[in-house]
């Protein structure tokens, strides 16, 4: 149902709508801010990247593709994308001990969860009907933010394999969501 509320509000952001942005920033910008702070672990930094993703939001809205997903999962990658540059620079200068923010971003805890308590609810109950495997590869992936290849060096598996537990895992995940 989201899709269908969404779409045509992207669809008019990529006519330079801002009553369309402003629908689409209260309809997700909790989602996108959970996300954001879920893999940086700071408000102050979750706060940036979730506007930094607006603004490529308004200017790349004519981008999204309708068969590589929803436009909320479109959305999600953005402020991801985002955090994960946000990791990279602050490693790169040194601003933190890295280590220290990621083991802040990998820790699970309810309260940093933005989204309502019954979605997440079926979210947990779907992850859980998941194999093993391919929850640890989404895990590590989705909500910490790995790239694939850091996702191959956690698991120690190869990339194909690793590819395929996300692919099949995330087509498990829609079926349980959508019921």
């Amino acid at each position: 149902m989201e899709h269908e509320e969404l779409l045509p509000l992207l669809l008019k952001v990529a006519r330079n709508d801002r009553e369309a942005f402003e629908a689409i920033y209260n309809k997700t910008s909790g989602q996108m801010y959970a996300v954001a702070l879920r893999m940086l672990a700071k408000p102050e930094l979750a706060e940036e990247a979730t506007q930094e993703a607006f603004v490529r939001i308004w200017y790349n809205a004519s981008q999204y593709t309708e068969g590589k997903g929803t436009v909320l999962t479109w959305i999600i990658s953005i402020v991801r994308y985002r955090a994960l540059d946000i990791l990279r620079y602050r490693k790169v200068r040194k601003e933190e001990d890295i280590e220290d923010l990621e083991s802040m971003a990998s820790y699970h805890s309810d309260e940093s969860m933005a989204a309502p308590d019954i979605e997440t609810g079926k979210l947990n109950r779907c992850m859980d009907e998941l194999d093993s495997l391919q929850r640890q590869a989404i895990h590590l992936a989705y909500f910490n933010g790995c790239s694939h290849g850091e996702v191959v060096s956690h698991m120690e598996k190869p990339l194909g394999t690793i590819k395929s537990w996300i692919r099949r895992g995330l087509q498990a995940l829609e079926r349980c969501l959508s019921l």
